[in-house]
């Protein structure tokens, strides 16, 4: 059974969870890639914790980008329970989150060489969009949106 939690960024399991998804992304897009400028987690107020048998194994989290926008951030999945649908748990609970934030959208980028992720939001609703803002110059980068 998958428990999730609603916390913030100074939660030491996320920033342990953090810590292994930058090492999992500096693996795929080498350490100087232009979007680890933007993998900073000080004060991300909304943090979800995926738990099995009380370990953390999956986050994810939500920023502001608007007034009625939301910006998914730092999902990550242990690589040994990938498969499972917990991406999809934590991020179905940040989209709900963003609801009741009164947000009527969410919004991400990533890298293009993160298929698992890629593949995980166009399955649950997300279309790509134009780049925007600080990523309009960052080639390999994709940008989505989902309509809430």
């Amino acid at each position: 059974m998958i428990e999730l939690i609603r916390t913030n960024s100074e939660n030491l399991e996320f920033k342990k969870l953090v810590h292994l998804l930058n090492s999992d992304l500096a693996k795929r897009d080498g350490d100087t890639h232009s979007l680890t400028q933007f993998s900073s987690i000080t004060d991300l107020k909304y943090v979800v914790l995926a738990l099995k048998e009380g370990e953390s194994i999956g986050c994810g989290a939500i920023s502001m980008h608007n007034s009625n926008a939301m910006e998914i951030k730092r999902m990550y999945v242990s690589p040994e329970l990938r498969g499972q649908r917990i991406g999809e748990k934590i991020l179905s609970e940040l989209e709900d989150w963003s609801r009741e934030l009164e947000c009527t959208k969410c919004l991400l980028f990533m890298g293009s060489k993160q298929p698992e992720a890629n593949k995980l939001y166009q399955r649950n609703g997300y279309y790509s969009i134009e780049k925007y803002g600080k990523l309009k110059d960052i080639p390999d980068c994709l940008c989505f949106a989902k309509d809430l």
